[in-house]
């Protein structure tokens, strides 16, 4: 490759970085207007942090609960992700931001078609712009023949 080549390529790349920057600039601007001045921030606030779904049936394999939350911050909370440590547990989550005082919640909802008969703990992780911006979650329960 010459240097000729060499310098074309490096003014490519940095014009479209700087066309890009502005855009991106402005959307981080636009995210983090909840955390940026210091007195003002989202806090979550389970009402439990563990649910245990007791003894069930394999007949009746698909369980599910709600775990609900507060904002007890001063600025609107937006949970970004909820995931679980397995495909057979599914999060569902408030996606719009919750306002200071107000309450979301996160349904989840356990499948145990096709699993093993006993007990079982899984872990649901959520992210957020909230002080305390990771919480895990656990489900639990016993599932029988």
């Amino acid at each position: 490759m010459t240097r000729k080549m060499k310098k074309t390529i490096i003014m490519a790349l940095c014009m479209g970085a700087l066309s890009i920057s502005p855009i991106a600039v402005r959307g981080v601007d636009a995210a983090m207007t909840f955390t940026q001045n210091k007195d003002s921030y989202a806090e979550i606030a389970f009402d439990t942090l563990t649910i245990d779904l007791g003894t069930f049936s394999e007949k009746d394999p698909v369980q599910k609960c709600t775990f609900n939350f507060t904002n007890e911050g001063t600025a609107p909370l937006v949970i970004h992700q909820a995931f679980a440590s397995c495909g057979c547990t599914v999060p569902k989550y408030t996606k719009t931001p919750i306002k200071p005082g107000c309450k979301g919640k996160i349904d989840v909802t356990y499948n145990g078609q096709g699993k093993f008969e006993g007990k079982f703990q899984k872990t649901i992780t959520v992210r957020s712009n909230a002080k305390n911006n990771v919480v895990r979650l656990t489900i639990k329960g016993h599932m029988t023949k």
